[in-house]
Parts: C-alpha cells; structure tokens; sequence
C-alpha cells in the first residue's frame, strides 16, 4: 500500500484547505483505493492558518469580546487545542485592516489593544503555548497596545501614563516602560509568532515606511511614525536589553513583532515553519511517496516563505516528491527549477474569474486534475 500526503493552503475566495484535503482524498480512494492517504490542511499564516491548525491539533475555537483597532467591542474568535495548552490566534481577527472602513483607517490612531486582549483570553483558559499569526494588522503602534492589555505601563517624561490603550500616536511621547504589571502567567508561556516579512522595526525599510501607507498613512505621518518608531526602540533597549531596531520581522504588523521578540521573549518565525513545526509535519510525512501540495496562485511568490515552498522544502529532505497545484500558474524559471516534480494549474482552460472561484467548480477541477495525477503514477507503476 503506498501513502499520499495532501498538504495544501486555501484558494483564498474559493475553498478551503480542507475541503482540498476532502477532494484530493475521494479522488485519491476512487483512482486508487488500496491507497493510504494522510491529510494535514495547512496555512502559512494569514487566512485559513487558524482553521488549519485547530484541524491539525483537534481543536475547537472559542471567541472573546475585545477591542477592535479603534477600540470598539467586537466578538473575536480564536482556537484551543484539544488538550487545552495551546491557542491559536490571528492578530487580524482582533487588530485587522479589514475591520476598520477606508475613511478609517489611521496608523496614528489604532491599536493592538484587542490583540493582547485575545492573549489575556487565551492565558485565562490555561493555554501556556500561543501561535500567533500577525499578518494583515491596521496598526503601527510598536505594539504598546497589545502589552498595554496585558498589564504593561508606558511613561512620559513625567511619570505619567500616556494612555489607557496605546496607539501609533502615542510612541513619540514614551520615555520608559514599566514591566512590573505585565501579567506573571507570561513568564510561563511560550510564544511563536508566524512573521512572513523581514523588515526590521524602523528605518527605510522598517514599519512605517513600508506598511503604513496602506494602513492609511500620509506622507507626513510616516515621517512622524517612524521618527517615533526609532525613538520607542532606544527605550525597548533600555528597559529589555533587546535592540529591535535593525531585528528582521520586528517591523512586521506595524512593529508588533518587535514588541512580542523583545518583551515577551517570542520566536519569530516564518507562517509555513511556525504551521509545520506545530503539526509535525516531518512524522507525517515519514514513508509518503507523494505529496500534493498548493495555493490559489503559484507564482515566483511561491518561493518567498508561501505553503507549497515549506512543503517542498520539507519534503527534499526526505527525498519525497511533491506536486503543486494552483487556481492559476504563472512559472518562471527559479519556480521551475525550484525541484517540484509537477507544477499544474487546476483549470481545464481560459475561465472567467467567477468560475475560477466558484468552490465547487473548484473543487470539480481539483478531483479532475488530481485522477489524471493518479493515473500517471500507476502508469509510471506507483501501486
């Protein structure tokens, strides 16, 4: 008996990881039954990693009421693990752009307050392990928000609080940080954060200039974030011992991967490796003799910290091999010389895009693309 592992992100708009797994696996079981199929639906950290994962640990989710990027009280979910010690979070479901209308967005004037609220929550129900993907955030206030709701103080010059909450607009009045509330449960708590880019905390290539244009940010206010982003990261190093400044991924999520490295001693780490790490992906895949693997759109992205790249890299080591699957393929020669075996689009030709995204006209065509792999193989005597 042979063993195919399916290990896929979302089609974003179309279908989910593990309606992915679902189709490959009854075209599998069709094509060949005697085969033994293993399914782990993946994410690399924005939409679907928590769904992904809550699958992978027999999860369940729950949801909290929390602060949205301005504050205001939304029901937020997240998921636990099966044996309660492990919670899995998006900071966007609590602090994401998609939250906040476009006349709204404002980098000086949101917060990661709902974020830490969501880490609170998780704290409170005995998760001492956290996944933490913070992809997608309307914010770029260095994280004050977030460790504001778990119990830290930020200062002025004259002892003062600077606010209740924390935001962008707050950083450049810090003058030192006082520690001694943030919760003691932390101390215990083992925190990956899935960081897909590597831009450090500030400067050229750091928070504000990079990512706060989108957030809704003027020239002018990109300036004054980052000038403020520089100073905050001389009190960091201050108080921590941790210089963020130049830190690759302290700049993600407006400088929230910063604040989680340097105070809260968190791991930083690709979306894929944190989401590999966690499901075991490397015992899974002991004795595979394929893997399908996939995203929406294979592109030279692909290569850049994406799903089928994790797998594949995972995979070599192993001397397993792997084809991609995509809504749609754009190749380039170091996608084709990545060491795929296949790389296939899953559409029968030209489509309109609504029919791309369609889920079960999706779905027809993964069944569809996935029998014609099998049947290759039992052609080149895979049995």
């Amino acid at each position: 008996m042979k063993k195919i592992v399916i290990a896929a992100d979302s089609f974003k708009g179309s279908i989910s990881s593990s309606r992915f797994a679902d189709v490959c696996q009854a075209a599998i079981n069709t094509a060949m039954p005697r085969c033994s199929v293993v399914k782990v639906p993946l994410g690399d950290g924005g939409e679907g990693t928590v769904d992904a994962l809550i699958h992978a640990l027999d999860g369940h989710e729950v949801s909290a009421t929390v602060g949205d990027p301005l504050l205001r009280p939304i029901k937020a979910s997240y998921g636990i693990s099966a044996d309660g010690s492990t919670a899995i979070i998006e900071m966007a479901r609590a602090s994401g752009l998609p939250l906040l209308d476009p006349e709204e967005r404002n980098p000086m004037a949101t917060s990661t307050f709902g974020t830490g609220q969501l880490i609170a929550d998780a704290i409170s129900r005995g998760c001492r392990r956290l996944l933490i993907g913070i992809g997608g955030s309307a914010t770029n206030d260095a994280g004050i928000g977030m460790l504001t709701a778990l119990g830290a103080r930020f200062l002025d010059r004259d002892g003062r609080s600077v606010s209740a909450h924390g935001c962008g607009g707050d950083l450049a009045r810090i003058d030192s940080i006082d520690l001694s509330g943030l919760d003691p449960r932390l101390a215990d708590t083992s925190i990956i954060v899935a960081c897909d880019v590597d831009n450090p905390f500030c400067g050229p290539s750091g928070a504000a200039h990079v990512f706060a244009r989108q957030k809704g940010a003027d020239d002018a206010m990109i300036a004054t974030l980052d000038n403020a982003m520089q100073s905050f990261a001389r009190v960091l190093a201050r108080t921590t011992s941790t210089d963020v400044t130049d830190m690759p991924g302290a700049g993600a999520a407006g400088g929230l991967g910063g604040a989680f490295a340097a105070v809260l001693g968190a791991s930083l780490m690709p979306g894929i490796d944190m989401v590999l790490q966690a499901v075991g992906f490397d015992r899974l895949i002991d004795g595979a003799d394929l893997i399908i693997t996939g995203e929406g759109r294979i592109d030279s992205q692909t290569l850049m910290g994406k799903t089928p790249h994790g797998v594949l890299t995972a995979a070599r080591r192993r001397g397993i091999p792997v084809v991609a699957l995509g809504g749609s393929v754009e190749h380039s020669a170091a996608l084709d010389q990545a060491g795929f075996a296949a790389i296939l689009s899953i559409q029968p030709g030209p489509v309109a895009l609504s029919d791309a995204l369609d889920p079960d006209k999706a779905a027809r065509n993964l069944a569809d693309t996935v029998t014609q792999i099998i049947s290759l193989a039992k052609a080149l005597s895979l049995r």
